[in-house]
């Protein structure tokens, strides 16, 4: 199956004009692509082609964007369950490159592409760091973890597309990282936000300031993290803080990415159609209403997804951003479907205690939750970083302050342990927040 070239530029200035097509035009495009990409993965993949046949919905009834709603859901389960080429829609031979998840809570989930899945990859991480405001001249640091993991590879791509100097640096060596800042020019960071901040302190701690180096604007994504978060790292590093979605299942990083307004997410949905659902009943809801995000891939080849259940916990912002790009946005994704924590009745997120965490003065961006059980009773201990100028009397008032300010944004009083900097493990990838001790 071959689609229009429209669906693979990769120069910045081509890239910049898909964004701006007319909602219309792209409207057309999508029913285009959802017609052909749900007519490949009815003749090609057997799992699709019975769930449409049990839906009654045949790939020939579909006439406009209306008609999405009417197709089954696919889900990360499914994924699993066909392991590891069950959903692969074209001959092994015309796969280019395999990514594939870690697998650490259940089967991985293999990721095939084709040259052209490859293409449109790169292209929408082209227009990615374009929409930054990163361009030829930057020295791009990517210090996401290359391999089986799409994060490196994707932004490796992309930035080489756009014309930037690479600096494939990967996760790890973390003072090599710091000397790699300090040395070669580097104008761009990209990893995961937890890992930059641990790059702050290792930095601190070596008497390197980040905001005397030429370093700029980061792009930080593959685990949730907050807006009060991104203000501790922009007034740390003296940068901009963009953040980044992607997710291995529909293509890796590149899915969606702020502007420079950074309000929200454009989403690339001339390759993605995302909708927004009731987790529990599956109807979809209306701009504006925060719902689970759900996405159909419109251009890919080798592993077509329709109506895939992120798991992802969003809204669809209504109206335009003052960039000009039609391409809708969402709001950052914070929380996840299935890292919601059930604490005394009370639905508990991390990203509520974050959130709640770095409101208060005097706390680091460095924190764990602890779960445990004490006769048949849960309990949850947040352990958090402070400031080591702290004193033992502010400490005891910061205590105070951190456990009320838990109670008013959760709803339920925790026990709070404040630790010396450099307590907690630092993580080169995606941070542990949550350790569940309760017995299965």
């Amino acid at each position: 199956m071959k689609m229009d070239d429209l669906s693979v530029p990769r120069d910045p200035e081509s890239a910049a004009q898909v964004d701006y097509l007319s909602r219309d035009r792209l409207t057309a495009l999508q029913v285009e692509r959802l017609q052909r990409v749900v007519q490949l993965a009815y003749d090609q993949v057997e799992l699709s082609r019975a769930r449409l046949t049990d839906s009654g919905m045949l790939p020939q009834q579909i006439v406009g964007l209306d008609d999405l709603s009417r197709l089954p859901f696919t889900v990360k389960q499914d994924l699993r369950d066909t392991y590891p080429y069950g959903m692969l829609a074209c001959p092994m031979a015309e796969v280019r490159r395999i990514h594939a998840s870690s697998g650490t809570t259940g089967t991985p989930i293999v990721v095939p592409y084709t040259d052209r899945d490859l293409k449109v990859w790169t292209s929408a991480m082209v227009r990615t760091l374009h929409a930054y405001g990163i361009h030829a001249k930057d020295v791009i640091q990517n210090a996401y973890g290359y391999g089986l993991f799409t994060g490196g590879l994707g932004v490796h791509y992309g930035g080489e597309q756009l014309g930037a100097t690479m600096v494939p640096t990967s996760s790890g060596s973390t003072d090599r990282q710091i000397l790699v800042l300090k040395e070669f020019g580097v104008t761009i960071i990209c990893c995961t936000p937890s890992y930059f901040l641990h790059l702050l302190d290792r930095a601190e701690d070596l008497g390197v300031d980040l905001r005397e180096l030429p370093l700029r604007a980061g792009v930080f994504g593959a685990e949730p993290w907050t807006e009060a978060m991104r203000k501790r790292v922009e007034q740390s590093a003296g940068i901009k803080a963009f953040d980044i979605y992607g997710l291995s299942e529909i293509v890796g990083p590149g899915v969606a990415a702020e502007c420079e307004q950074q309000d929200g997410l454009h989403i690339f949905e001339d390759h993605f159609l995302p909708e927004v659902i009731d987790p529990e009943s599956g109807e979809v809801l209306p701009d504006g209403e925060e719902g689970e995000l759900v996405l159909t891939t419109l251009s890919k080849e080798a592993m077509p997804l329709i109506r895939y259940r992120t798991g992802d916990i969003t809204t669809i912002i209504p109206g335009t951003c003052p960039c000009g790009r039609v391409l809708r946005r969402i709001r950052r994704i914070s929380r996840r479907t299935d890292d919601m924590m059930i604490i005394r009745g009370v639905n508990v997120y991390p990203s509520q205690i974050e959130s709640a965490l770095l409101a208060v003065d005097g706390t680091l961006p460095h924190y764990q939750i602890e779960l445990s059980r004490n006769e048949d009773l849960d309990q949850v201990a947040v352990h958090v970083e402070i400031d080591g100028d702290s004193d033992a009397s502010a400490n005891g008032r910061l205590h105070g302050l951190v456990t009320d300010a838990l109670k008013r944004v959760v709803g339920l009083r925790m026990e709070v342990k404040l630790l010396a900097p450099q307590t907690l493990p630092r993580s080169e990838g995606k941070a542990q927040r949550v350790v569940d001790k309760r017995p299965v």
